[in-house]
């Protein structure tokens, strides 16, 4: 028995080195296409930050949730209590005592990004801002956010408040697959409210490129930073920054990023599940091969500018003994791409084989003994 493994060209294509793309002023960096999940930039994207305001994206999914659960609705009026109206840095101008409806907190929040207005969703939702903030935590920790904690709605600072650049990616994406009907908001640049008109911070809406969302922020800590995300041609990116100096190092970086993401990179249908892709030798089997293919659809984000090779190895022991069964798991197929990650997933028989009889397995075992056949 004899490990086979298959190097075979699967494909001639353009690739970008991402040296220029790495080199980004911003302290943590995170890019993937919304469509594969792929990671095509990474900087610090794991390492703990404050999140300032990018924390209200967090607070927008919980208040989406619970208007899917019945929880409230987007007509729901819901008071303004003193701790709401005595909240410090960016504002809707709640006024003390009223009641505003879920739609225009949501307004409030997103666009003007008001730190009152996320206290009073929060009080609204779960009675108090500190179980409000216990459950956006178990919920991030739920979507796959699991170096995330959060202790209040706004993102106001305290250290033990954070996320990751790669956390905030996954909570993006997720609020855009999970809530497409109230995600439009986030491309709102300016909401009024209390005859005070506010532009969305969000500079990558004002710029040609694609993008709808997602929500800056901002503290002395952090620094400047951002989730941004932006549609082209039918694919869509998600970036998510911190840690810049100023509003336009914000703005000239993250679009720089965007653009990066969606000008260099393709999305490609490598193979299709259940496709035959090889044939694998078997002995003590009544026939002598067997198809072999993945379980799954494999489309993967690759590089497009400069022309490489691409390569999928296929590796299992070889031959492969009767009996086999169809759908028998018995190797890996691998897919290496120039300056990205590889990317392996499990290799499936397509096939029964039968086991011969006992003459005709004596005889082989015979003749792979004498001669050396397999």
């Amino acid at each position: 028995m004899r490990l086979y493994i298959l190097t075979a060209l699967l494909i001639t294509c353009a690739f970008v080195q991402p040296s220029q793309a790495e080199q980004t002023s911003a302290k943590q960096s995170y890019i993937i296409d919304f469509e594969t999940g792929q990671s095509l930039l990474s900087k610090e994207a794991t390492a703990p930050m404050p999140t300032s305001s990018m924390s209200k994206v967090m607070t927008m999914y919980m208040v989406f949730d619970a208007i899917k659960n019945g929880v409230i609705s987007m007509d729901t009026e819901l008071p303004v209590s003193e701790k709401a109206w005595r909240m410090g840095g960016s504002k809707m101008f709640v006024d003390l005592g009223s009641k505003i409806t879920v739609k225009d907190l949501a307004q409030g929040v997103i666009v003007q990004s008001g730190n009152d207005a996320t206290v009073v969703l929060a009080e609204g939702v779960s009675g108090t801002e500190d179980s409000f903030a216990q459950k956006m935590t178990e919920k991030a920790h739920e979507l796959g956010m699991k170096n995330s904690n959060f202790v209040n709605a706004s993102g106001w600072p305290d250290p033990n408040h954070y996320s990751t650049a790669q956390d905030l990616s996954i909570l993006a994406k997720a609020i855009i697959k999970d809530f497409p009907e109230y995600y439009p908001l986030f491309s709102e640049k300016e909401y009024t409210y209390n005859n005070i008109k506010q532009q969305n911070r969000n500079p990558l809406l004002y710029k040609n490129i694609g993008a709808d969302g997602l929500k800056t922020g901002h503290t002395e800590i952090a620094g400047y930073g951002l989730i941004g995300t932006a549609e082209r041609d039918g694919r869509r990116v998600i970036v998510v920054v911190n840690g810049l100096e100023s509003e336009k190092d914000r703005a000239d970086e993250s679009a720089r990023l965007i653009n990066w993401g969606l000008d260099h990179f393709s999305n490609v249908d490598f193979v299709k599940a259940n496709t035959e892709i090889d044939q694998a030798p078997v002995v003590m089997g009544k026939s002598t091969t067997v198809g072999l293919a993945l379980q799954e659809d494999v489309r993967l984000t690759i590089p497009k500018l400069e022309k490489s090779n691409i390569t999928v190895d296929l590796k299992y022991k070889s031959p492969l003994v009767a009996p086999i069964k169809a759908g028998q798991e018995i190797g890996t197929l691998t897919i290496n791409i120039p300056t990205m990650d590889s990317k392996t997933f499990p290799l499936f028989t397509t096939g029964n084989v039968e086991e011969v009889g006992f003459f005709k397995k004596t005889l082989t075992k015979f003749e792979q003994m004498i001669f050396g056949k397999s």
